[in-house]
């Protein structure tokens, strides 16, 4: 599905800034609508573009458009703080994730505005997007065609990938927020966001009221080399809790057996299949080929409701109904394909990630005995040598020491940043607390009571005053035993 444009109300604008931008230039916000990645869900807003040199060291050069929203307070009483998200990915848009937890994130609006700035080469933000993922690449790897796709890509995009990371975009950030105002901002990053935020905290300790750090991935830390890693342990922890759970052991026993029979149908050769479209009913062709399945399980394993799903459908496709495994690993690669721009995606991960990965550390033995494999380095290495190397400032692989609040939040079944990240994180960090999500995915932002403690922190950032015991008594959505639902 294509991105959508958002629509600015112009008739009906109200302009306005807070006061006291001595040293920026004011940002006019107009009344509009920010919608999620699919375009079926907006909310009301106030949105303006804010024009930034594309080369920060050519501030009279080359210019381009960031995307700003403010969702306002309900406070009659404006504070001179605010309260920032930043998405994951890489690649993700601010504005496009906010709508999608909108929701759970409606109280933070009793006692600061929300602001959301798409970071450079996401969503409306001079976007740069390809027309395959890595994770396309990762399906039937051939290196010569993805390196011949990446060179179009790389050769197609509105904007120079060298200026699209981490450290150009907390200078971003940081004047917008000068620009209308604010004093200070609470920081709530998810995942890759738990990289800009920490480096936004460095840059800028004294605009920093607190930060939130949600999936944590630790400054130092090469993503990559670990990834097949940590998803194979996630996935046998999935097999391990329904093995000693009697109901799943009973209805899927041995699944990891049935797993490696699954592996070695579709090693051999793609499943050729018809799938019926939900919304018209008409039945279409489609292909479960072995890197369609190990990418469908690996997305999958991100949340504890879809992770649920996991045995029965390897138990079902073990059995050859493929469908339901093919279905869903159809859907979440859309929404991915639909959520993440991968030019933005390839510009950081080339910058700082692939630059760091030491070879002699890098186990291809241990990598090759996981589903995903060793091709999700190769992958990267290959995606690398066609992506120009991006800016990174000197410090941006060096641990965050800071004394400022800080709020970690971890899935124990997290697949791509368990709690060890945020205990890494955590021992920098002179006024910081870790809470664990029992069973609990990737991003823990909308589980349980974390929305009524994301209030409290952003109200008064204090760590001492929030319940923790709320978050221990969270626990792994139960399991799927057939297709009417979970077990009670």
């Amino acid at each position: 599905m294509g991105h959508r444009m958002l629509l600015l109300l112009s008739l009906a604008a109200l302009l306005w800034s807070l006061p006291g931008t001595a040293g920026g230039e004011a940002l006019e916000l107009k009344d509009c609508r920010i919608h999620d990645t699919t375009g079926a869900t907006s909310i009301q807003a106030e949105c303006g573009y804010f024009q930034v040199a594309e080369n920060p060291d050519e501030p009279q050069g080359r210019t381009i458009a960031l995307f700003v929203a403010r969702v306002p307070t309900l406070n009659k009483q404006r504070s001179e703080q605010a309260f920032t998200l930043l998405a994951g990915g890489p690649g993700q848009a601010a504005s496009e994730a906010f709508v999608a937890y909108s929701g759970v994130l409606q109280p933070v609006r009793s006692s600061h505005d929300i602001l959301l700035v798409d970071q450079r080469g996401t969503g409306k933000s001079n976007r740069l997007a390809c027309d395959s993922s890595p994770e396309d690449a990762l399906l039937e790897w051939d290196e010569e065609k993805a390196t011949e796709l990446l060179t179009k890509c790389r050769d197609a995009l509105p904007g120079d990938p060298r200026f699209y990371t981490t450290s150009v975009a907390v200078q971003d950030l940081d004047a917008v927020r000068e620009a209308l105002g604010y004093k200070e901002m609470v920081v709530y990053g998810v995942s890759y966001g738990t990289r800009v935020a920490q480096h936004y905290l460095r840059r800028f300790p004294e605009h920093t009221q607190g930060v939130i750090l949600d999936g944590v991935v630790p400054a130092e830390m090469a993503l990559g080399p670990r990834i097949a890693l940590d998803a194979q342990h996630a996935l046998d922890v999935i097999f391990e809790r329904c093995e000693a759970n009697a109901e799943c052991n009973s209805a899927f026993p041995d699944l990891a057996a049935a797993f490696e029979r699954l592996k070695a149908t579709l090693r051999s050769s793609p499943v050729e299949l018809q799938l019926i479209d939900p919304n018209t009913g008409m039945t279409a062709p489609a292909t479960l080929s072995y890197g369609g399945m190990a990418a469908a399980v690996r997305l999958l394993s991100y949340r504890p409701e879809s992770a649920a799903l996991l045995p029965l459908l390897i138990s079902e496709a073990d059995k050859g109904n493929y469908g339901p495994l093919t279905a869903q690993g159809l859907m979440v690669m859309e929404e991915m394909e639909e959520a993440i721009a991968y030019g933005m995606h390839n510009a950081v991960v080339c910058a700082e990630d692939a630059p760091f990965f030491i070879q002699d550390e890098i186990d291809l033995d241990a990598l090759d005995k996981t589903y995903l494999g060793k091709e999700q380095v190769t992958a990267l290495k290959t995606i690398c040598t066609v992506w120009p190397r991006g800016l990174a400032d000197p410090d941006i692989k060096e641990p965050l020491v800071s004394d400022k609040p800080v709020l970690l939040l971890s899935g124990e079944a997290d697949p791509i940043t368990p709690p060890e990240f945020a205990e890494r994180v955590a021992a920098h960090l002179g006024n910081a607390r870790h809470l664990v999500g029992p069973g609990q995915g990737h991003g823990m932002l909308g589980v349980g009571c974390i929305p009524r403690l994301v209030k409290d922190f952003v109200k008064n950032p204090s760590l001492e005053s929030l319940d923790g015991e709320c978050v221990e008594r969270l626990g792994p959505s139960p399991f799927f035993l057939d297709f009417n639902g979970p077990t009670p």
